[in-house]
């Protein structure tokens, strides 16, 4: 079926942690060179959320795992060469439980960001670079002022995971001592489970947390500051 004249689509901006990096979930057709979001064309029955959820889990095999949020609306007619409209960008931040994931057509790849930002290749197309570079600063600045980096760790995880989250999202090492107690002065971030665990490669057993009630964090974890 031809698409409409003009046309509302979502796109996905997909973020993850894949072995230490922050990285972007891209799709392609057989024999395409270049890379796009995940995304598709909404149904004039269906409400942007629905659509937005209902291309993560069609194409990346998520259901109800991790944080979604509407980023922002791109238009124009450098959309496409046979239809003008406008596209509704959402970020997706998700733990890395998806060591494959499945879509309705083509392939699929994590690619970390900096790869897609500093590379001379192009690997994206042009309107989905500059929605990728939207979508991971706007997590790197939620960061700051949300528990939203905890919507990269497992239920239960140290604080060695969530300071990982935070050097891969920033770029940055932090100093852990600085990073635990600003962590721990941060009411409603996380909460002890009262259990602990092997830390990887060894050493002493690590205090498991949960992610808090906070929906903002006072005072913020700002990245001069840690």
């Amino acid at each position: 079926m031809s698409p409409p004249a003009v046309a509302v689509s979502v796109d996905l901006v997909l973020l993850t942690l894949r072995s230490g990096q922050l990285c972007v979930l891209l799709t392609g057709r057989a024999g395409a060179d270049v890379w796009t979001l995940p995304g598709g064309f909404v149904d004039g029955d269906t409400d942007l959320d629905t659509a937005a959820a209902r291309q993560l889990t069609d194409q990346a095999g998520v259901t109800g795992t991790g944080h979604l949020e509407q980023l922002r609306t791109y238009g124009g007619p450098h959309r496409g060469p046979r239809i003008s409209g406008v596209s509704v960008a959402y970020l997706a931040l998700l733990p890395d439980l998806l060591a494959t994931v499945s879509a309705a057509a083509g392939r699929v790849c994590w690619r970390p960001v900096d790869e897609l930002t500093t590379t001379a290749e192009r690997v994206l197309a042009p309107d989905h670079q500059r929605i990728v570079a939207d979508g991971v600063e706007r997590a790197r600045a939620k960061l700051e002022y949300t528990p939203l980096a905890a919507a990269f760790c497992e239920d239960e995880f140290t604080l060695a995971d969530l300071r990982r989250v935070y050097e891969a999202a920033w770029g940055v090492a932090l100093d852990p001592p600085n990073f635990r107690r600003k962590v721990l002065s941060t009411p409603g971030f996380v909460v002890p489970c009262g259990r602990r665990t092997s830390p990887r490669g060894g050493g002493r057993p690590a205090e498991l947390y949960s992610r808090g009630a906070a929906t903002a964090l006072h005072p913020p974890l700002l990245r001069r500051s840690v």
